[in-house]
């Protein structure tokens, strides 16, 4: 089975509880989950949330959905994902974010795709390595073989963290593919971690509606360059270079 698991949390250091801010009208993470099942070969869609009070919100939000649910680790989320694979017998992880609600199943489509036709000779698809989507489109397809061999061999905590890392470091462990556009678009910023993230968010619902596709959003930022300047300034996956940067601290031998 080809999932989307989606790991989803109130907890967030720059802008707390935004999964389910209000966006149109709806929680960010409902607009996520309506953009995901429509990708092309999605059979499900699976939330991994985890086991702390505060995302039982989380949990029931998917209960509302209908969606199936695993609560687990909140730090390891290598391990969450593993065992949300595990308990709902996927075969083929398609992983996405809950704070890019402006995901365009198309592009994630290409994607998964790009896996299937290569299936049995490739571990890992993306469209991130490297990057030349707005950032906000990210994709990620892998084989529960990968996941497993990920989850038993990953040990820095950056690795365990975010999910995949351990995967796209180790080129001559895994088999890896890339989806890219051109021109390069990467320098856009279509995901929420600050409040002007989801400022940035609520305008282009605002002016498109529930359903647009990326062509659109770029269409709507041509017509109004002046949205862009809502969230410019924040670095790429600058949460994944935070956990590099505690690594570093762990190893650090003036710590011991």
């Amino acid at each position: 089975m080809i999932a989307v698991i989606v790991q989803a949390r109130m907890g967030s250091t720059r802008l707390p509880g935004k999964t389910l801010a209000d966006v149109a009208g709806k929680p960010m993470l409902a607009r996520l989950v309506e953009r995901a099942r429509r990708i092309p070969g999605v059979e499900r869609v699976i939330i991994a949330t985890t086991e702390k009070p505060a995302d039982e919100a989380i949990l029931k939000f998917a209960a509302d959905l209908g969606l199936p649910a695993y609560a687990g680790s909140e730090e390891d989320v290598l391990d969450r994902f593993y065992q949300t694979a595990r308990r709902f017998g996927v075969s083929v992880v398609v992983r996405v974010t809950p704070d890019c609600p402006l995901l365009d199943p198309e592009v994630s489509g290409l994607v998964v795709a790009r896996f299937v036709e290569a299936r049995g000779t490739v571990d890992y698809a993306s469209n991130t390595q490297p990057p030349t989507f707005p950032d906000g489109l990210d994709t990620e397809v892998f084989s529960v073989a990968a996941l497993t061999r990920s989850w038993r061999e990953a040990t820095e905590f950056s690795e365990r963290e975010h999910v995949t890392a351990y995967i796209w470091k180790h080129p001559e462990l895994f088999r890896l593919v890339n989806v890219a556009r051109d021109p390069d678009l990467s320098g856009r910023r279509w995901t929420v971690d600050e409040p002007a993230d989801l400022e940035f968010v609520r305008a282009v619902y605002h002016r498109l509606g529930e359903t647009f596709d990326m062509r659109d959003a770029l269409e709507l930022l041509r017509r109004h360059p002046d949205l862009e300047a809502i969230n410019r300034g924040t670095a790429r996956n600058e949460g994944y270079a935070k956990s590099v940067r505690a690594d570093r601290a762990l190893t650090d031998p003036r710590r011991t």
